[in-house]
């Protein structure tokens, strides 16, 4: 049996229809840094993408080599450390190449998928996947007819492979979407199941069905000034009660607009 034990602030009286689960207005601070922290690293990797993220960004490069070093990103994760995509480079292999990256002994990010008592099995998985599709290139782009959301939701429901968890596949699918990889966009934030990212949303938005939760969670997004996607990262870190920057290194803030703007339609 696993114990959890949520940081709760003092109830201070805090009141917002935006988070209807909040009573402290510590908390809802918190929330408007991280999704402003969230957001702002969603800008930079459309506008200035760091470490690898530049390498998957780079329309001159191989598609196959790109898609599976995103791949490797989200399912490794980059370390909060001065140096973060380290252990990634360390591991990688080549696509071409057929071999699993070699992933003993690296230092793994907070919102990695890797486990080591499942070895190989998740990056076999995914290959196979791909190689169904034909190439990984066909696997995420479906059918031409889809949406960019609706290509991010039927992706995101495919990439369901053994050990991907749902936070991994989503950074994936963002990842790609703001490198412009592939046309995909984030239309919901896919709750469900036992995450960090659907334990917040519920503790934050005061419901728990999940029809409801991604209705609060876009007028959040809406009113916050952030993208939908942004809200991911932003309620994992609320939630964890420290920041995971996904690539940005230790020393990133959320910009400070953003963080106005976050904290106006909270009523901070």
């Amino acid at each position: 049996m696993r114990v959890r034990r949520l940081a709760r602030s003092a109830d201070d009286g805090y009141q917002n229809r935006l988070v209807p689960g909040l009573r402290s207005s510590v908390d809802a601070e918190h929330l408007a840094a991280e999704l402003a922290f969230a957001s702002t690293r969603l800008g930079m990797l459309e506008h200035d993408p760091p470490g690898l993220y530049a390498e998957v960004a780079d329309a001159h490069g191989d598609l196959e080599e790109r898609t599976w070093l995103a791949f490797l990103i989200a399912y490794i994760c980059p370390c909060d450390a001065d140096a973060p995509f380290a252990s990634i480079q360390e591991a990688r292999t080549s696509w071409a190449s057929g071999e699993p990256p070699s992933l003993e002994g690296i230092e793994l990010g907070p919102r990695t998928a890797h486990e080591a008592a499942r070895g190989a099995q998740t990056i076999d998985a995914y290959r196979a996947w791909a190689a169904r599709a034909g190439s990984q290139a066909a696997a995420f782009a479906g059918e031409s007819v889809w949406a960019p959301e609706r290509r991010f939701a039927r992706v995101f429901e495919r990439l369901a492979l053994p050990g991907f968890h749902r936070d991994a596949r989503f950074d994936l699918l963002v990842t790609l979407g703001r490198l412009g990889v592939y046309d995909v966009r984030g239309g919901a934030l896919q709750f469900g199941g036992d995450n960090a990212v659907t334990l917040a949303a519920k503790r934050a938005l005061g419901i728990g069905d999940t029809m409801l939760l991604e209705r609060r969670a876009a007028e959040l997004a809406a009113e916050c000034g952030v993208p939908l996607e942004a809200l991911d990262l932003g309620l994992y870190n609320w939630e964890q009660g420290t920041r995971s920057t996904l690539g940005l290194g230790p020393d990133a803030e959320p910009d400070p607009d953003a963080l106005d703007a976050a904290r106006a339609a909270l009523e901070l």
